[in-house]
């Protein structure tokens, strides 16, 4: 039986308003009869695409499946009136998820494979670790970035892919940097720009400095690797970063590298959420995440 699309454009209007009560008067129908479009619908493709939480009705993984083909059903048709023309390929979407934290180049050279794509839409949004679970659990993320596994049991249902790890480099400039320095001696004698205490990578650092007995002194506490960035440019002090951050900087030598390395490493994940129909652009990245490469 084929697809009824009155019944698919009910269900649509209903997903993006997120009350039946107003679209049904929006639409100039009964409360009843605009349930039993859905209802159709849902009998058709054979899977619930709502489900309600008190008052509110929440999509399913069905439901945004399905709201992901109904935008693109529509627009494709809203094209066609408005030009008469082709309206070419429906492009797909992508939602990612990227710990704020997260070097932006690493962000690039994951996504790459599929951003010049033009039948691909990314849509990409930074957070806490908290919030982009959340996200990902609520269907509204595909996946995320982070540099850190959640935490896992056997009630959760999320997925951690490795894709790479970096060993991390004090870096700072030139003038500030002298080669021959060991690391305890620019931990006694520089200022430092260190991720916050939260931060793995920290945790690593402060375990090194209280071995070597070594209270250094922070010039800046920061969780964001791009102000990270700038403020080893202005030459606030040596940043604790993965190369791939400061990439540019060590290209051009406005940035080098500390001889001696701290011996911290950073990895990149990407977590996914069990899910009866993944987003096959999801699979597609991650055969691709072994080639990620993350050094300068």
């Amino acid at each position: 039986m084929p697809l009824n699309y009155h019944h698919l454009r009910y269900f649509w209007a209903v997903a993006h308003d997120g009350n039946l009560t107003r679209t049904a008067q929006r639409l100039n129908l009964s409360q009843s009869a605009l349930s039993v479009q859905i209802k159709e619908l849902e009998d058709r493709l054979g899977h619930p695409l709502f489900e309600r939480r008190g008052r509110k009705l929440h999509l399913t993984e069905a439901g945004h499946i399905a709201l992901d083909h109904a935008d693109a059903i529509f627009a494709t048709g809203q094209e066609l009136v408005a030009t008469l023309q082709d309206a070419g390929n429906t492009r797909q979407a992508l939602r990612v998820g990227a710990q704020s934290t997260l070097s932006r180049n690493f962000q690039i050279r994951f996504l790459r494979p599929i951003l010049a794509r033009a039948d691909v839409e990314v849509i990409l949004r930074s957070g806490s670790p908290s919030e982009l679970l959340e996200g990902l659990e609520t269907l509204n993320f595909d996946l995320v970035l982070m540099n850190h596994e959640p935490a896992s049991d056997s009630l959760t249902s999320f997925v951690t892919h490795h894709l790479a790890e970096q060993p991390v480099s004090i870096v700072g400039t030139p003038d500030r940097l002298k080669p021959t320095r060991s690391i305890r001696d620019l931990l006694e004698e520089q200022p430092f720009i260190l991720p916050t205490t939260n931060n793995s990578v920290r945790t690593a650092f402060d375990a090194m400095a209280s071995r070597m007995s070594v209270r250094p002194q922070v010039a800046a506490e920061v969780d964001d690797m791009a102000m990270m960035r700038l403020l080893a440019r202005e030459d606030i002090g040596l940043a604790l970063v993965a190369p791939i951050v400061v990439q540019d900087e060590l290209n051009s030598g406005r940035l080098v590298e500390a001889q001696e390395h701290p011996k911290i490493k950073e990895n990149f994940h990407a977590i996914t959420f069990k899910r009866r129909f993944p987003n096959p652009l999801v699979q597609e990245l991650l055969s691709h995440g072994s080639d990620t490469q993350v050094g300068v």
